[in-house]
């Protein structure tokens, strides 16, 4: 049996597209996503992961983005309009790596007008033990109302950032809050677990994705997990 694999080393795998109207570039799109280092089992299956992703973003760049760009682009040709330019990015961001834990996020950037660029976040975190993504009720105890405890929690910062006056919400954040929650949407950090929001769902665009923390308790669970 081979020795447990602490951390995961990687290094970023780029790709470009462009596409034109007429010869003229209308959408660009630029991706970045992590490839790890080695040739084990959980390193090439992570890096099968992102390569799928990677060619998904292409893809959903070249038939749902393009054809809305290349509209615009007649439409301001026939208008005299200033030709436009879209942009598309996929990038990730890696925020824990030790324990035989690897997480981050990953999010796409679309900048397709003169309103506030789209931001969709994706979290992962892997059991490089395993292979495999761990869930989030893993990292708390058996039993706990794991979901009740993050929606307080966001609750109370939600409030918390209210009466300081820092930050927007919906009028309607409270119910949101609960009907956009997604447990897929977390990564971990060094100082604890972080659960977060689609863009809009509890704020307007200039909150961009809304995240929220949950501090690490004292222990640890039987598989080696911070215990939230």
């Amino acid at each position: 049996m081979g020795e447990r694999l602490e951390a995961l080393k990687t290094e970023p795998f780029a790709a470009e597209r462009e596409w034109t109207v007429e010869g003229v570039p209308a959408l660009s799109a630029a991706a970045q996503v992590p490839e790890p280092l080695g040739t084990g089992r959980t390193a090439r299956r992570i890096k099968r992961f992102y390569q799928l992703q990677c060619r998904a973003f292409l893809r959903y760049c070249e038939r749902c983005l393009f054809p809305q760009a290349a509209a615009e682009y007649r439409a301001a040709l026939e208008a005299s309009r200033p030709l436009p330019a879209f942009r598309a990015e996929l990038e990730y961001r890696v925020t824990y790596n030790e324990g035989g834990l690897w997480s981050l996020y990953t999010q796409v950037r679309e900048t397709l007008g003169p309103g506030p660029a789209l931001v969709t976040r994706r979290g992962d975190t892997w059991d490089l033990g395993t292979g495999y993504p761990v869930p989030l009720k893993d990292f708390f105890p058996a039993g706990t109302a794991w979901k009740k405890r993050i929606l307080s929690r966001a609750e109370e910062e939600v409030r918390r950032r209210e009466r300081a006056g820092a930050g927007r919400w919906r009028e309607d954040w409270r119910r949101e809050l609960r009907r956009r929650f997604n447990p897929q949407n977390f990564y971990l950090t060094a100082e604890g677990l972080a659960c977060f929001w689609p863009m809009y769902a509890i704020a307007p665009a200039s909150e961009g994705v809304p995240v929220f923390l949950l501090p690490y308790g004292q222990g640890v669970t039987a598989e080696g997990l911070p215990q939230c």
